[in-house]
């Protein structure tokens, strides 16, 4: 992978520049010191595989669980060979950012995230409270960034998947998607002035002209999941987005905003719908009609590719693998 390094200066020279001119320090775990050695435990993966990280819900400034989940995704990959990282939406709350220059990308992003290990690509999608602020700025922030990729709102990638089969991933903008924000103008400006119509015929195009052995769609809103949230979330993407998933044969559709695990399958369809928890404050949840897993921690997940299996790992915020499924084929 050919990386960068003027854009990595830059994005470092930018977040220095920012520290000093707001007073911005980098934060110290809240539950554990820096002379405290990270405990872990190692997931079962093969050597051939290829894995990836998903993170979202992150923008804490460092408080509740943010900065100690954020050092052990680093430890971790060094035990554990990470190729990229996919931050699934509200990397910054409560408003987003205002421009590439925002503070909140210091504390919330490069200040957080320092270990040598996690200075990978990161794979971006906008969430609900990017969509509070600029979301342009969010997709600007890629020429800032060196790890920082978003070429755009909505984008696809095909990656290696084992040693010799492929992988399709599709990431997608679910906030324009859904109703509630289309309408709402004065707190979601930029929802209303997607073209809907547009992603999704471009979503179903791109899944069906793929020949990848496996196929991912990443987004911030579920299509399934409990949660107090509003059903209307949920009921425009399952009118909107799973029938696009059902027919084109994917595999799983992944997402954050609920703040905890869940793993939920669905009569008739053969997707697997998996939430992932917040890489910093999560919530409580309960089962619900599909629930096959759920739980109220918070953390992140890894995603392990290989030829004829894929293997999803919910981790903790104490390291320790909660919950894993396979895929096979």
């Amino acid at each position: 992978m050919v990386r960068s390094y003027q854009r990595y200066f830059s994005s470092m020279m930018l977040a220095l520049v920012l520290c000093t001119a707001c007073g911005t320090q980098p934060q110290q775990p809240t539950n554990a010191t820096a002379s405290e050695k990270i405990t872990f435990q190692v997931p079962a993966i093969s050597e051939s595989a290829k894995n990836f990280y998903v993170v979202n819900d992150l923008g804490r400034n460092g408080y509740y669980q943010q900065k100690p989940i954020a050092e052990l995704l680093g430890e971790l990959a060094t035990e554990v060979d990470i190729e990229f990282v996919v931050a699934a939406g509200d990397t910054h709350h409560f408003d987003g950012v205002g421009s590439v220059s925002d503070p909140l990308w210091v504390s919330n992003y490069e200040n957080i995230y320092t270990h040598p290990e996690l200075m990978l690509d990161w794979f971006a999608v906008c969430g609900n409270h990017e969509y509070r602020g600029n979301t342009q700025a969010v997709v600007d922030y890629t020429a800032i960034s060196r790890r920082w990729n978003m070429p755009s709102r909505y984008y696809s990638r095909t990656v290696e998947a084992g040693e010799n089969e492929t992988a399709l991933l599709l990431f997608i903008d679910t906030t324009p998607l859904i109703d509630k924000y289309r309408t709402d103008s004065e707190t979601y400006p930029d929802a209303v002035k997607q073209d809907m119509e547009a992603q999704l015929k471009w979503m179903d195009e791109t899944l069906k002209q793929s020949n990848a052995k496996w196929k991912l769609v990443m987004g911030h809103h579920p299509v399934y999941a409990e949660t107090k949230k509003g059903i209307s979330e949920r009921t425009d993407m399952q009118s909107r987005v799973q029938p696009i998933l059902d027919r084109n044969n994917v595999d799983a559709y992944i997402c954050g905003h609920i703040h905890n695990f869940q793993h939920i399958r669905v009569p008739g369809s053969k997707v697997d719908y998996v939430v992932n928890s917040s890489g910093s404050l999560s919530r409580k949840v309960k089962e619900v009609e599909g629930t096959v897993f759920c739980s109220p921690e918070a953390g992140f997940s890894i995603v392990s590719m290989e030829d004829n299996k894929l293997t999803y790992f919910m981790m903790n915020g104490e390291g320790q693998v909660v919950y894993q499924f396979n895929r096979e084929k």
